[in-house]
């Protein structure tokens, strides 16, 4: 193998450092297995999504910056020069006048000009653009959580899907023994041919579901690996170098369902979004009735030229400048009428948004709070169903080898311990997940993970 290629780097390997097992991965990977909290900062940083937001957050602070600068004074610099002609300048018919328009000329100056009234726009204009901002900052959010819930869904499947290979791992090694001590009791003669061949068809039965199982685990890390940003390298056609230090753990306490929906209210950054919007449209009626009323603008500078009676082009006439002057549109055919109709319309409807989506966050907060009972009550039943299929398997293997048990009672007691140890695993799972969901209805805030 060439050492010098980019194959070589993106081996995994397992390195000793300091007496601890450290794995080293591809440049970009995760050095340590990872854990939930180490996710969710990844996708913070790296998420396409996440970036995607930040990206439309800035360019929402530009919209913002261009709001504002309505208000804020405005430094104009202009200049010109001009050449015509000699039978294109016109001369004054008085003769005996030395008066001759030059064939060149040059101006130019600088002013600041500011807006001093425009009928309630400039208020109106700093307000639309801290709203911006915060409308900004309140869609960056709602991604955020969103990114937040898929990672840990995601993450919770690749726990389900990595417990699930243990679970039939485990069965495979149950059913191995069985088929073991089966082909031993055949050599001593004490049982038939057919209990052997029950037990191989049983183990083959078993193998096809393991890899099943290996199978939904590859996918899920790279359903997970994707969610978080990394750049899966080609050479890496089948399992993906990225353990999880975390397992399945349900969730403590209940929440209370009348407090949830408080909190729903209060910090939910669509409910947000909306109302910042809503505050927005209010702003653009005000900027659309302010059209009616005239604009005035000061203005101060300084302004140079070249004579205008005179052909003396490297002569400057200059001097400072200062004046007022006043925009006033009496009619423009309907224009602003129509604009305010709008603008009133969109307020309108912006506030039915704020009502329906208060509704729908109630409903979605009602509904993930249901599943998370449910979730709750599967679970705990799965937990007695387990301990029961590990009670009855082993009172099967002691009655088989006490000689008053079958086979069959063994075989089908290791079907139900594997079929109760994967509900079990699902259930475990659906809960944590019915948190993560419930949390995401009521508006938990997204608090950054400190690393390590």
């Amino acid at each position: 193998m060439n050492t010098r290629g980019g194959w070589w780097q993106l081996i995994t390997w397992w390195v000793v450092s300091a007496g601890t097992l450290v794995w080293a991965g591809p440049p970009g990977w995760p050095t340590r297995p990872l854990t939930l909290a180490d996710a969710l900062n990844l996708a913070l940083d790296q998420s396409a999504e996440v970036r995607k937001a930040r990206q439309d957050l800035e360019a929402a602070l530009g919209v913002a910056v261009q709001t504002r600068a309505v208000v804020i004074p405005k430094l104009q610099a202009t200049a010109n020069y001009t050449a015509r002609e000699a039978g294109g300048v016109e001369q004054f018919p008085v003769p005996g006048l030395p008066i001759q328009i030059p064939n060149e000329s040059w101006a130019a100056g600088v002013r600041l000009v500011q807006s001093v009234y425009e009928g309630g726009r400039l208020r109106s204009a700093w307000r639309a653009a801290r709203l911006t901002e915060q409308q900004a900052q309140a869609a960056y959010q709602t991604t955020v959580a969103e990114t937040v819930l898929a990672v840990r869904t995601a993450y919770a499947d690749a726990l389900l899907a990595a417990e699930m290979v243990r679970v039939h791992q485990a069965s495979v090694r149950l059913l191995e023994e069985e088929l073991r001590q089966t082909r031993q009791r055949f050599e001593a003669g004490t049982v038939p041919r057919f209990n052997v061949l029950r037990a191989e068809v049983e183990l083959a039965n078993a193998r096809p579901r393991l890899s099943r199982a290996q199978n939904s685990l590859r996918i899920a890390k790279q359903e997970l690996a994707h969610l978080l940003g990394f750049e899966v390298p080609p050479e890496f056609t089948e399992d993906l170098p990225l353990e999880l230090a975390d397992t399945l753990q349900p969730p403590e306490g209940m929440p209370e369902l009348s407090l949830a929906l408080r909190q729903a209210l209060e910090n939910r950054s669509e409910l947000a979004l909306l109302r910042h919007a809503e505050a927005l449209q209010a702003e653009a009626v005000q900027q659309a009735r302010a059209a009616f009323r005239p604009a005035v603008e000061l203005f101060a500078g300084y302004d140079a030229r070249s004579p205008a009676f005179q052909d003396e082009l490297d002569r400057v006439i200059d001097g400072w400048v200062v004046g007022a002057q006043m925009r006033w549109n009496l009619w423009d055919g309907g224009h602003t009428r129509g604009k305010l109709r709008e603008a009133r319309a969109r307020q309108a409807r912006a506030v039915v948004e704020i009502e329906d989506a208060r509704r729908r966050i109630e409903l979605e907060v009602r509904t993930a709070y249901s599943r998370l009972v449910e979730a709750r009550e599967v679970l705990e039943s799965t937990v007695k169903v387990q301990e029961q299929a590990e009670e009855a398997l082993r009172l099967a293997q002691a009655r088989a080898q006490a000689g008053t048990g079958t086979q069959l009672d063994v075989l089908s007691a290791q079907t139900a311990l594997t079929e109760a140890r994967s509900i079990h695993a699902q259930a475990l799972r659906d809960f944590v997940v019915a948190q993560a969901r419930f949390e995401r209805a009521v508006g938990h805030p997204v608090q950054a993970e400190t690393r390590p």
